[in-house]
C-alpha cells in the first residue's frame, strides 16, 4: 500500500521543497504524511468543489500546485473559507500535499509543460488538429539567465499574431485571451505560467518577440508597448493547469497500484463576454 510519505517523498525528488521561493509555502501540509492511500485527487487548487470531489470519490490525498495554506494561522474557523476547508479535511481524514514554485522551476514542472504546449519541442503530445500545428514544432526549451522559472524557445518558423493567438486558445482550453499586438510576427517565445508580469522585459532582452504569462496589470501592457514585444495573457489557471496531467502520469508509472485522479470539476474561473 502507498503512503502519503511515499508520493511526498517522490514529487520532492521530482521538485525539490527547499527551492522554493521565500514567500512560498510548499510541502506536505495537512494531514497523517503516513496514512495510507488507494486514490489520489490532482487539482490546481483544493478549492471547497475539489474537496467535495475528493469526498465522493473516497480520495485519501489531494495533490495540489498552488498551496491551500498561506500565512499564519491564529485560529481555525468554520466561518473562515480556508479554516471551513480545513474542518471538512479533518473530518473526512484527507490529506494534501502542495508543489508550489518549486513545481514552477522543475524540469518538467509546470513551465516546461507549459512551453511545449506553446510549441516549443516536438513532441507526440503536441500533435493536434489545428492546421498549422507543423510551423511549430522545434528545438527544446531553456531556460532563461537570471530568471529559474521563465523558458524560452524559437518555433520551427515565422507565424502571424493572429494565427498563434488560435494556436495558443486551442492548445491551453482557454475562454478568451487578452494580448498586445506589436506588429511583429511570432517566432521566439518566452513564458511563465501563472503571474509573471514582472518577465517582459527579462523576455524581451533575451531577443524574444513573444511573451505568454497571466495575470497581467495595465501597466504591463504598456510595458510591451513601448519595448514592442508581443503579449499574451493567457489566464492563469490555463497557462499552470496542464502541469496537472504531466504528474498524474508521472505518479501512476511510479505508484502503479494506487488510483490518480484529476479533478473534473476545477477549471478556468475567468469568463468572457
Amino acid at each position: 500500500m502507498t503512503t502519503c510519505k511515499e508520493i511526498y517523498d517522490y514529487l520532492n525528488e521530482f521538485a525539490p521543497v527547499e527551492t522554493q521561493e521565500g514567500f512560498d509555502n510548499a510541502g506536505f501540509l495537512f494531514g497523517d504524511i503516513h496514512a495510507e492511500v488507494q486514490r489520489v485527487l490532482l487539482a490546481l487548487d483544493a478549492t471547497s468543489e475539489v474537496i467535495a470531489e475528493a469526498v465522493e470519490k473516497k480520495a485519501q490525498l489531494i495533490v495540489t500546485h498552488h498551496p491551500l495554506i498561506f500565512g499564519s494561522f491564529k485560529n481555525v474557523l468554520s466561518e473562515d473559507p480556508t479554516g471551513k476547508k480545513l474542518i471538512e479535511l479533518a473530518k473526512k481524514e484527507i490529506c494534501v500535499l502542495s508543489m508550489h514554485t518549486n513545481l514552477d522551476k522543475a524540469e518538467g514542472g509546470v513551465n516546461d509543460v507549459l512551453i511545449r504546449l506553446l510549441g516549443v519541442e516536438k513532441s507526440a503530445d503536441d500533435i493536434d488538429d489545428y492546421e498549422n500545428t507543423e510551423a511549430f514544432a522545434s528545438g527544446a526549451c531553456t531556460r532563461v539567465p537570471g530568471d529559474p522559472i521563465m523558458r524560452a524557445g524559437t518555433l520551427k518558423e515565422e507565424i502571424a499574431l493572429v494565427d498563434y493567438l488560435k494556436y495558443v486558445k486551442s492548445r491551453l482550453n482557454s475562454n478568451g485571451l487578452r494580448y498586445y499586438d506589436a506588429g511583429r510576427p511570432v517566432h521566439k517565445i518566452a513564458c511563465i505560467g501563472g503571474a509573471g508580469g514582472d518577465g517582459i522585459r527579462t523576455a524581451f532582452e533575451f531577443g524574444c518577440d513573444t511573451y505568454i504569462s497571466a495575470d497581467l496589470k495595465y501597466s504591463a501592457f504598456l510595458e510591451a508597448k513601448e519595448l514592442g514585444i508581443n503579449l499574451i495573457d493567457a489566464d492563469h489557471f490555463c497557462t499552470e493547469n496542464p502541469v496537472v496531467y504531466e504528474l498524474k502520469s508521472l505518479l501512476g508509472d511510479r505508484f502503479p497500484h494506487t488510483e490518480f485522479m484529476i479533478s473534473d470539476r476545477h477549471c478556468q474561473t475567468a469568463q468572457f463576454v
